[in-house]
């Protein structure tokens, strides 16, 4: 439940004390004090000192609160740093300047564009902490990749060893740098473990159609189809809630197209969509 914000109110001040500054409090804080100044008219002594220790934890329960209310507005600021450094990452390319007036960024190269985005996602990720920092020294470390290759692996690397969302995205990153060095070997074992783990942040279509293509570049022909046969075999027999087939996804298909160009035979064996259902028995 989100908490609520408490609204202050300066105390009334007698006519005498007006030249001095008017005091804000947090009206529960005053009420909660001034019952705790009561009590301890009554409880002398070392009763007293236990009222002290609870209103030490009054104290403490309006530091915690101001830290929620103040980590709330953090989060929204590190938002929208994160987002202007997105869209320093995704600027366009081209040599011609912008009309007077735009405000659009433009960069005259991937190196020049890379190096502000890793600059705004560093900023972002020294600023901020929490999941906003995380992404943005994920975005940081791809960005990194067109600058200093092996730089950036070694940040994909040290972000991947956990097991949030962002985690898993630079694992994936860092199997496709590896792919594209010639290290498939390394990249298959992520691939794999990304496959296996069967978590919703990456689509398994997505993971096991990239690993398909790397075992064929391996020349491990027979894997990569019955890896392909198995997800689109998987996309093809998928109902929706009435049971009706679900249409192919864009990577379903392409990995559809792939089978049959590595085993006709086997990609034959997965009816075609106008095929599906012909065996139902008519209503009548």
């Amino acid at each position: 439940m989100a908490r609520k914000k408490r609204r202050f109110e300066p105390v009334a001040v007698s006519a005498a004390e007006q030249k001095k500054d008017v005091r804000y409090e947090d009206a529960f804080q005053h009420k909660v004090g001034e019952r705790i100044e009561n009590a301890g008219r009554v409880f002398e002594g070392q009763g007293r000192n236990i009222l002290y220790g609870i209103a030490a934890l009054v104290v403490l329960g309006a530091i915690i609160w101001i830290f929620y209310a103040w980590n709330g507005r953090s989060n929204a600021a590190a938002q929208t740093a994160l987002g202007k450094a997105i869209e320093t990452s995704q600027a366009p390319i081209s040599e011609t300047p912008q009309p007077a007036g735009s405000t659009q960024k433009t960069f005259k190269s991937e190196k020049e564009r890379a190096e502000a985005s890793v600059n705004e996602f560093q900023a972002v990720a020294d600023k901020f902490g929490g999941s906003a920092g995380e992404k943005a020294k994920y975005f940081a470390a791809v960005n990194r990749l067109t600058l200093d290759r092996a730089a950036g692996e070694q940040e994909l690397q040290s972000i991947s060893g956990g097991s949030s969302p962002v985690a898993k995205l630079a694992k994936f990153a860092l199997a496709q740098a590896l792919a594209d060095d010639g290290k498939t070997d390394d990249a298959a074992a992520l691939y794999k473990e990304l496959s296996d783990s069967g978590d919703p942040v990456l689509s398994k279509e997505t993971v096991d159609f990239e690993l398909a293509k790397l075992y064929e570049k391996q020349g491990k022909k027979d894997d990569a189809a019955n890896l392909l046969y198995d997800l689109v075999k998987k996309a093809s027999d998928a109902k929706d809630m009435e049971g009706k087939p679900v249409p192919l996804s864009t990577t379903a298909e392409s990995a559809k197209d792939k089978l049959k160009e590595l085993d006709p035979l086997k990609a034959a064996q997965i009816p075609e969509p106008a095929e599906i259902g012909t065996d139902l028995p008519s209503g009548g």
